[in-house]
């Protein structure tokens, strides 16, 4: 979520970061991610694997499968098979510790999902009201930024942008960021990176979702042999789940490597610090 850009005099290095409804639509985006992901993923275990096309039944092998097998000294393991080839993946994915402690066939270990325990319904119901949660709330995140120029202020990426992008990448890989005044503007691939998030990543994952409704299907017939089918659907739908949680886990990354209390602090008060031209230069 971005600042509200403003000209900061040298003698004040606080300033207004973050919005109230920003910080509100954040956490929530937080929260409804977290029980999305942990609910999807023991949904996903009620059949632990992914097809192509309209049914599972086709014939064709699965694209990714999580179960058990016996080795030749009787042994239970763990196989996870992507595109025909075969991993051990014992104790993690197909063959891993339950609720209970004790070792069962599951696509993923109990710690990850919600509830720990094999019970799709409830798995359901969670996954449902926390998906609504995160429609209601994109909406009015998507809203917000439209009428309070947000979006247009702030994210869309200007000529300058564009011109910056190599040197962008090259900072990145160096683990170098702005500091001072500089430090208040989103660079070209923050702006990129939440772009496809906004309009890319979470409108996709949302159809995929409703493709898989059998109501929605029987409402409108036949719009999901767009994408190939229901099953196709679901894989989509698991790719871009994984595609968001890989953002996470950069947009964290970046977070701490940027300075883990301020950008905290920042969307909890809305109030950021930016370096002072004397700490500007002893970064450097």
């Amino acid at each position: 979520m971005s600042p509200h850009v403003a000209t900061v005099p040298a003698s004040n290095f606080h300033y207004y970061r973050h919005t109230l409804p920003i910080r509100i639509m954040h956490w929530i985006n937080v929260i409804a991610f977290f029980f999305l992901l942990m609910s999807g993923l023991q949904i996903f275990n009620a059949h632990p694997a992914l097809n192509w096309g309209k049914s599972s039944y086709t014939g064709h092998p699965p694209i990714l499968e999580m179960g058990a097998k016996q080795t030749a000294q009787g042994n239970i393991i763990g196989i996870t098979t992507v595109f025909g080839h075969e991993f051990n993946t014992t104790g993690l994915f197909g063959w891993s510790k339950g609720e209970d402690g004790a070792l069962t066939e599951r696509g993923f270990p109990a710690w990850i999902t919600l509830p720990g325990t094999q019970w799709l319904a409830m798995a359901r119901r969670w996954h449902f009201f926390f998906a609504w949660v995160l429609v209601i709330n994109g909406v009015a995140y998507l809203l917000y930024t439209l009428f309070s120029r947000h979006l247009t202020r702030d994210l869309a990426p200007t000529r300058r942008d564009w011109r910056s992008i190599g040197q962008s990448i090259k900072n990145h890989l160096r683990f170098r960021h702005p500091q001072g005044e500089t430090a208040g503007h989103y660079n070209i691939l923050q702006k990129l990176a939440y772009l496809s998030v906004i309009f890319g990543l979470f409108p996709l994952i949302v159809l995929m979702g409703w493709a898989m409704s059998p109501w929605l299907n029987a409402l409108i017939p036949g719009w999901v042999d767009i994408v190939g089918g229901r099953q196709s659907a679901r894989t989509i739908h698991f790719v871009v789940a994984w595609a968001l949680v890989a953002f996470v886990f950069v947009h964290v990354f970046e977070v701490v490597m940027s300075g883990l209390w301020n950008n905290l602090r920042s969307m909890i008060t809305g109030y950021y610090r930016l370096a002072s031209k004397e700490q500007k230069h002893d970064h450097e």
